[in-house]
Parts: structure tokens; sequence; C-alpha cells
């Protein structure tokens, strides 16, 4: 192997490849816009469909449209020939890829598709070709030379036609309002779905488990007290049950410092007046960030009267992954 050879050749790749992507910029255009309207508009489901390495690239845009806010999933043409185009219903909208525009397979489904009445995108390198001819709108994504340098091998083509898939689904994205959330919840299982739908309320402790002394408390007892709830932490109340300050694993290492009689000391001597809290109704993620900013390992959890209704550390998030 040459080494200067395979870098030399790798960049050119990396460069033909840029420039096929920059050349699609001027493709964003009327008949882009027809495409995106005519799939914003689809009552039924985005349907894609490609053969050999356009297939490849028509799976990926589907599942990217499916999980931005655009119903969508992809068949093969082959297939459809065989009983798979019972998939596929007048209210949805046909996103056929194919570089050349000429796939047999493609081109082979033309009349069932017309004769359903289904709308039909075509995403092809061909303006002239079968496929964009019969489409309802063409979006062109022809490439000036592949990046193989046999000219064979789909490289450049296959990148043009997978970031113009991502361009559409991105703009029909913004045009139906997708928010985060919505993106969570189509990614339950995920750590951005747990990073976005999760709440303080669902990873905090709760009644008996939460750490928490009296104001007249002394340094022993709170010491009892966090050792018992093993959150590294105890929560300070007042008569009225509202929080006034924090104890943690950090504080008794300070407070051993100053020699102090834990038995006869009162915890308000060495608590941390106020301490972070969070309210229950906060994000987890929020959580994190915050135990992040402050270098801390734990928070109380507050609610709007000020009164304490839970407690998390950060081992909390790790386990429900959040972080």
């Amino acid at each position: 192997m040459n080494p200067d050879a395979v870098q030399s050749l790798a960049r050119a790749v990396i460069e033909t490849e840029a420039e096929a992507v920059s050349g699609l910029l001027e493709r964003i255009d009327d008949k882009f816009l027809t495409a995106c309207r005519i799939m914003l508009e689809c009552s039924g489901r985005i349907v894609v469909l490609g053969v050999g390495k356009s297939g490849h690239v028509g799976s990926k845009i589907a599942a990217t449209l499916a999980s931005t806010g655009t119903p969508a999933f992809f068949v093969h043409p082959a297939e459809a020939s065989h009983g798979d185009l019972g998939m596929i219903k007048p209210e949805d909208v046909v996103l056929a890829l194919s570089n050349s525009g000429e796939s047999q397979e493609v081109s082979a489904i033309l009349p069932g598709l017309k004769r359903l009445g289904v709308k039909i995108v075509a995403m092809t390198g061909n303006p002239g070709s079968t496929l964009a001819r019969h489409a309802d709108a063409h979006v062109d994504v022809s490439v000036q030379k592949e990046a193989c340098p046999l000219g064979l091998a789909p490289t450049s083509s296959t990148t043009a036609a997978l970031v113009m898939g991502d361009a559409l689904a991105v703009s029909l994205l913004d045009s139906r309002g997708f928010t985060r959330e919505d993106f969570a919840r189509s990614h339950p299982g995920g750590q951005l779905g747990r990073r976005l739908l999760l709440s303080i309320q669902d990873v905090m402790h709760r009644g008996e488990d939460v750490p928490s002394v009296s104001e007249k408390a002394s340094i022993s007892e709170a010491i009892v007290e966090m050792t018992a709830k093993r959150l590294g932490m105890t929560a300070i109340v007042n008569a009225e049950g509202k929080v006034t300050g924090v104890y943690t694993d950090g504080d008794l290492r300070r407070t051993l410092d100053l020699g102090l009689d834990p038995h006869s000391t009162s915890i308000t001597k060495v608590m941390t007046v106020g301490g972070k809290s969070i309210s229950p109704q906060a994000l987890a993620a929020e959580a994190a960030l915050l135990m992040e900013k402050h270098s801390i390992q734990g928070l109380l959890v507050i609610d709007e009267a000020g009164a304490l209704v839970g407690a998390l550390n950060f081992q909390d998030l790790l386990r429900a992954g959040v972080v």
C-alpha cells in the first residue's frame, strides 16, 4: 500500500462528494417546493421506493421521515410487483429514487401506481428519464461525476440523494411545527427520548426515602439520616415543613475540620442555607445540567410552596439513562 496515494485518493473522494452536495443548493427551487407541498398535503403515508444503492438510501430517508413527523415506510419495487403494491393506498404519496430514472423494477410498477392515483415524487439524476416524466414532481439530484475513480460505484450520486432526502425531511419537519418533544415521543427507547420526556418526579425519591431533619436536629442526627437514606445529603426543614437548607457529604468533611462537637452543635450552624433545588415538573435532563454546573451530586425537589417533596442524586440519573 502506498500511503501517499491512499491519502490523496481519500481526499479526492471527499472533495468530489462535497462538490456534489454543494451543487444541490441551486436545486432548491420551485420543483423542490412542489415536492414538499405534495408530501406535506399527503393524508396517508410517504412510500419510498428504490433498488440497489438507491434502495439503501431510500430506506434511510423513509426512516428519517418517519422519525421527524412524516409517516413513511420503504417498499422494495421488486416486492411491490409481487404483491406489496397492495400496501400502497390512493391517499399515499410515493417517493421514488433512481439515479438513472430508468430502473426496470421501478418502471414496471409505474402503471400500477398511476391506476391507484397516487402522487409520485421522483428523485433522479436524469430529468428526462421515464421516472421523471411520469412523476408529479421531480427533484434533480444529478452529479458531475462519481467519486469512484472507475466512475462506476455509486458514491457522489448516493450522497447527493441522501442529502436531498434530509433536506426534504427537515423542510417537512419545520412546516409541520414538529418539536423536540414530538421527536422524543417517537424515540422513547433512546437516550434522547429519556432526556426529553423523563421529569424529575419520574426519577426522584419520595416519601420515607427522602432524607430530612428539622432545624432543631444536631449534626450527629443529620449524619444518621444521611447514612440511612444513602443519598449523600439531607434536607433541613423548619416547623412549617419548608426547606431552609441542605447538609451534604461535602459539608460533613468541612465540619470535621472545624472540630465541632457533632452531638451538641445544631445542624443550622453548618448547613448550606437554601441549597440547590429543582421542581418536580422539571425535566430530569435539567437536573443533570444543574448538578454539572454547580459541581454537586444531589438535588432537593421542592414544590411551588417551598415544601420538600423529593430528592435525587447523580446515580438516579445514571440509572434512568438520562446521562
